[in-house]
C-alpha cells in the first residue's frame, strides 16, 4: 500500500503537499515493521523543524524510534487523535494517521524525496 500521489523519505515518512503545507506521517511499511504502536510524541505547533532531523518519537511494543522530518518548516498543526489513540496509525497510516502539518520553507527539498516507484524499490513492495 504505497499511494502514488505522495513523496517518501528513506526513513519511511510520507509527505502530501497541499499548497505550501506538507502533511507528514509514517508509511504503511513503517507501521507494519513497528508492530503495535503504544505512544507517539509530536512537536508543538510553532516548532521549527529541519529536513532529516528528528521531530518526535514513536513507541511500539518492540522498540522506540525517532520520527524524521522529510522537509523543513514550521509545524502549523498536530494530529491530537494520533497522540490520544496511536492505533489510528495502524488502521489509517495515509489518512487519519497523519502526524503533523508543516508550512514548508524550502519546497525544493521535495525533489530529494522518493516517488512511489522508488519507495517500492526501497521496501521491496
Amino acid at each position: 500500500m504505497i499511494p502514488d500521489d505522495l513523496r517518501y523519505s528513506d526513513k519511511h515518512e510520507w509527505v502530501k503537499v497541499d499548497g505550501d503545507i506538507a502533511i507528514v506521517g509514517i508509511t504503511d511499511y513503517a507501521q507494519t515493521q513497528l508492530g503495535d504502536i503504544v505512544y507517539v510524541e509530536l512537536p508543538s505547533v510553532g516548532t521549527k523543524v529541519e529536513a532529516a532531523a528528528s521531530f518526535g518519537t514513536i513507541e511500539a511494543v518492540k522498540a522506540v524510534s525517532d520520527l524524521y522530518c522529510p522537509i523543513s518548516g514550521e509545524v502549523t498543526e498536530v494530529n491530537d487523535n494520533v497522540t490520544a489513540d496511536p492505533a489510528v496509525i495502524k488502521s489509517s497510516p495515509y489518512g487519519g494517521g497523519w502526524m503533523i502539518k508543516i508550512k514548508m520553507e524550502k519546497k525544493d527539498e521535495l525533489d530529494s524525496l522518493l516517488n512511489a516507484e522508488k519507495y517500492r524499490e526501497l521496501t521491496g513492495e
